[in-house]
């Protein structure tokens, strides 16, 4: 006679399994993205952000440990630096785009960049943050895999930089239409190089959504907005630092 295993006994073995994490991470994002579609591709509705709500909450149910889960997930994880390193293709088939507007993307980076950070940071001194919160601040603005390699030089928490990197995506994905209707910019490639330098690869997938040629420039501009970062913020805040406080 066979003996019946109690639920409770499937959901601890399913809860230590690596591979079941995986499968949560993979699930929830498809649910998001359906419900994206559904929606017909509201950006309130961005399936990233159901994702992690959702991830957060099984794994809260199941009282699996967060190392637990990484261990499944990093799979994942390691394809956001392919992902990144991907995103040389729309770059090199994007430049013949970029001709005649050379130096409006230069100043779209520089100055997004620039307000980015620095709102970010004051912000955070405003509201008493601890200087390890404050120095993540600083990569905040690209993609995570960058954004973490840099709080690595910084000799900051490359998972807190992580987690505000994702939240700045999120909401740069879901906020930019509106304020970019409202300030009234309606040509492709100006939204996309907005999106990609303020939302990154969360945003690009959002301007790819809506329109080819803004996920382009939002691809180009999260793109090289990395590089340039990646190669210029150590350095400049190396000089910083002593007056920086952090």
């Amino acid at each position: 006679m066979n003996k019946r295993i109690p639920i409770t006994d499937i959901w601890v073995y399913l809860s230590g399994d690596p591979l079941f994490a995986l499968i949560i991470t993979l699930a929830t994002y498809q649910l998001g993205y359906l419900l994206y579609v559904r929606a017909k591709r509201n950006p309130l509705v961005n399936p990233v952000a159901i994702s992690v709500i959702f991830t957060c909450i099984i794994i809260e149910a199941l009282e699996m440990p967060y190392e637990k889960y990484f261990e499944g997930a990093q799979f994942v994880h390691f394809l956001l630096g392919t992902a990144t390193v991907a995103l040389a293709v729309p770059i090199y088939n994007g430049f013949k785009r970029m001709q005649g507007k050379i130096f409006h993307i230069w100043v779209a980076l520089t100055v997004g960049s620039t307000v980015s950070i620095a709102s970010a940071v004051s912000i955070a001194r405003w509201m008493g943050a601890s200087d390890n919160i404050v120095g993540s601040m600083y990569a905040k603005s690209v993609t995570a895999p960058i954004a973490m390699g840099i709080a690595e030089r910084l000799n900051v928490s490359p998972t807190m930089t992580a987690v505000f990197t994702v939240i700045t995506g999120m909401l740069g994905a879901i906020l930019a239409p509106y304020i970019l209707n409202a300030v009234k910019v309606h040509q492709w490639w100006i939204r996309g190089t907005a999106i990609g330098v303020g939302a990154h690869g969360l945003g690009i997938t959002r301007a790819f959504s809506v329109n080819e040629e803004a996920g382009v420039f939002a691809s180009m501009a999260m793109g090289l907005n990395g590089v340039i970062s990646a190669i210029g913020l150590p350095i400049v805040l190396t000089y910083l630092r002593p007056h920086l406080g952090f």
